[in-house]
């Protein structure tokens, strides 16, 4: 299994949008900037955490917003904005098994309800993790490094 690049830069997005959104106006491409990645892509992705409920913007000069306090913004809320949109399933099936195959037959029957436990347990710890807990990583590693030149400094 794979979750695109999609995810991590939302991540990215917010928690950028949190760190500098008190200092300077946050736009896509101040934020492309700090991702690494084409502006075009960034408000790509702007359009699906807005249509999710997760960021304002406003056109022009006038930048982005939380649209709720990172403590309210769940991975499982990111991933479902910006990696299948809905409660789709995480798993998708082939479409027709032959039902004149023993196998073909009875797969759904036989594996469905292992998947949908692993979606369930997939969904519950991403739904334990939150943007504001990456936040607090970033400015413990920003604080780290900011002793560690002011040491190498003196």
């Amino acid at each position: 299994m794979q979750i695109s690049t999609k995810f991590t830069i939302a991540i990215h997005l917010l928690a950028a949008v949190d760190f500098f959104g008190e200092t300077q106006q946050v736009t896509s491409e101040f934020l492309a900037g700090s991702i690494g990645s084409n502006p075009v892509i960034i408000r790509g992705i702007m359009l699906k955490l807005r249509a999710a409920g997760l960021i304002a913007t406003k056109r022009g000069p006038g930048g982005i917003a939380l649209a709720r306090p990172l403590a309210d913004i769940t991975f499982l809320d990111v991933y479902r904005a910006v990696e299948t949109g809905s409660r789709d399933a995480l798993f998708h099936f082939h479409e027709r098994p032959n039902p004149q195959c023993p196998v073909g037959r009875n797969i759904h029957r036989s594996l469905d309800g292992m998947l949908e436990g692993i979606q369930q347990r997939f969904e519950s710890d991403l739904a334990r993790h939150t943007v504001a807990d990456v936040l607090q990583n970033l400015r413990a590693c920003t604080e780290e490094v900011s002793a560690a030149h002011k040491q190498q400094a003196e």
